[in-house]
């Protein structure tokens, strides 16, 4: 094991969205394979042509892209393995079905879904659970009860059937899983003959997966908690094909959960709470039901990483900010917990508001100005910037950058009311216009200037500064709110300060 180049793989199905724990396990994946000098692969599981979803793979590519994991291989970037969905692999499988069978390792069922269904139907009946397994195939409707002959005679028929998986009875199944140590299944107690083969011609997800991790040369499967209960009869799939030497190891990711009560995290936790639950907005080919993305949402991909990263993995310090690459230099599987990791939406806000904070205005420029265009407002760059120069402290997400600025861009059509009571007193209108005529002589128009020359006149006229102050940033905001009053006059410039306070006095 320890010679081989390590290459795992990210092997989501299309049958919709990915959700951000899907995007969690493409993170350590990637983390580890980067950390070792390894490789990355995407492959797309899409064996179960019942739920493919149209446009789901797409997604995920797009989702892996925007968070920066990009695959070494996979659909459309190539790679000695090919192909990557298992669609275009559908020629490879049947041969091992067929080898299993000939094996005894599996044998062959011609039950109908129907006579199953019947079957379960009868031990729900007594109170009891049916499974096709150890205690009922000797007596149902297979080729372990049937001749060759029998057998051959049904297949020519053109009768539908189903390759299973037999499993050994009474086998302690140990494996050691790299998170959580030694693992055990009893084979007659929790296992059941699993279908590998289907009536369509397609194999299930455990015999494609196995086959193409062995095919593929993957060394580590990073998987999800979920997965775990299929890991012994997928270590004795190895087993059966001979393979035993080569077998990946395995890791159990953790499951993600709710941000309050049990269970884990799921959609409708994001659409009661307002909170999105998977990496870009996604709508419903059939139902058109919409959800929620973080990108569109207005996170920064290096928040949306970050936060995931520490679902589940603990780098043993106290540092909680890390970009890709310094994830990639601390990432460890032994530092994954075994335990669920609760997610909570107020810390992703406050991860994106450190990303946030970090990127200089001329950045954020470029994010608000398309929420500029939108509201039909032409601004001058220089402008812009300087704006989200002066706002940036008090926001999270672009989106805030228009709460928090637009009466920069926009003269206040009301003003708060609250404040209006407070803050406006019988005198407020004199000394306001007190106020426009010391602004109109003002010649240097700049913050600084400007506070100097408020401060002798505030001085000679023995106004409290409060008084004045309030209903100015009144006037011009609207509301009780926004940075530096005189940094507000120097960017709204010397004519539309006026105009506000004079329509302000009007109104009021």
């Amino acid at each position: 094991m320890s010679n081989r180049k390590v290459r795992v793989r990210f092997a989501p199905s299309p049958t919709g969205p990915l959700h951000m724990g899907g995007v969690r396990t493409a993170l350590f994946n990637y983390l580890f394979a980067k950390k070792q000098g390894g490789d990355f692969l995407l492959r797309i599981e899409d064996t179960d042509q019942n739920r493919f979803v149209p446009g789901a793979s797409e997604y995920i590519m797009e989702s892996l892209r925007w968070c920066g994991l990009i695959p070494d291989e996979g659909p459309g970037i190539g790679g000695n393995y090919g192909p990557y969905r298992q669609s275009e692999r559908k020629a490879l499988y049947k041969q091992y079905a067929d080898q299993l069978v000939e094996s005894g390792w599996a044998y062959i069922a011609f039950d109908t879904p129907e006579e199953i269904e019947q079957l379960r139907k009868e031990a729900e009946a007594n109170k009891e659970t049916f499974s096709y397994g150890i205690g009922t195939r000797e007596r149902l409707n297979n080729s372990l009860n049937l001749s060759a002959e029998e057998v051959q005679r049904k297949i020519d028929a053109g009768e539908q059937h189903v390759v299973r998986f037999k499993m050994p009875a009474d086998l302690d199944v140990t494996e050691h899983d790299i998170i959580r140590g030694e693992v055990t299944f009893n084979t007659t107690k929790s296992l059941d003959d699993k279908v590998l083969f289907k009536s369509d011609g397609m194999p299930t997800y455990h015999l494609a997966n196995v086959v193409d991790d062995h095919l593929m040369e993957i060394t580590h499967v990073i998987r999800g908690e979920e997965w775990l209960s299929s890991m012994p009869l997928h270590v004795l799939l190895y087993r059966a094909l001979g393979w035993e030497e080569t077998r990946p190891e395995f890791a159990h990711l953790p499951l993600i959960l709710k941000p309050h009560g049990k269970g884990k995290l799921s959609k409708r936790d994001g659409d009661k709470m307002g909170f999105p639950v998977f990496p870009l907005e996604w709508t419903d080919p059939v139902s058109g039901e919409a959800f929620h993305g973080y990108r569109e949402d207005g996170y920064f991909p290096e928040a949306f990483i970050n936060l995931l990263a520490l679902l589940g993995w603990n780098p043993g310090t106290e540092q909680e900010f890390f970009s890709l690459k310094e994830l990639t230099e601390v990432f460890s599987l032994e530092r994954v917990v075994k335990s669920g990791s609760r997610f909570d939406p107020e810390k992703a806000k406050w991860f994106n508001r450190h990303y946030f904070q970090q990127k200089n205005a001329e950045e954020l420029a470029e994010l608000f100005k398309p929420v500029l265009q939108e509201k039909g407002i032409s601004a001058t760059n220089e402008k812009i910037v300087e704006v989200v120069g002066e706002i940036k402290e008090r926001c999270e997400f672009a989106s805030d950058l228009w709460e928090q600025g637009s009466f920069f861009f926009v003269a206040p059509e009301s003003y708060d009311e609250k404040t209006v009571k407070k803050r406006w007193k019988e005198n407020t209108p004199e000394q306001l216009s007190a106020v426009v005529s010391l602004f109109e002589k003002i010649e240097q128009w700049d913050a600084e200037s400007m506070k100097e020359t408020f401060s002798a006149f505030m001085n000679e006229k023995g106004w409290g500064f409060g008084a004045i102050m309030n209903p100015l940033r009144l006037c011009l905001v609207g509301g009780n709110m926004g940075p530096d009053l005189f940094k507000i006059c120097e960017i709204l410039g010397k004519a539309e300060t006026i105009q506000r306070i004079k329509t302000a006095i009007e109104k009021i």
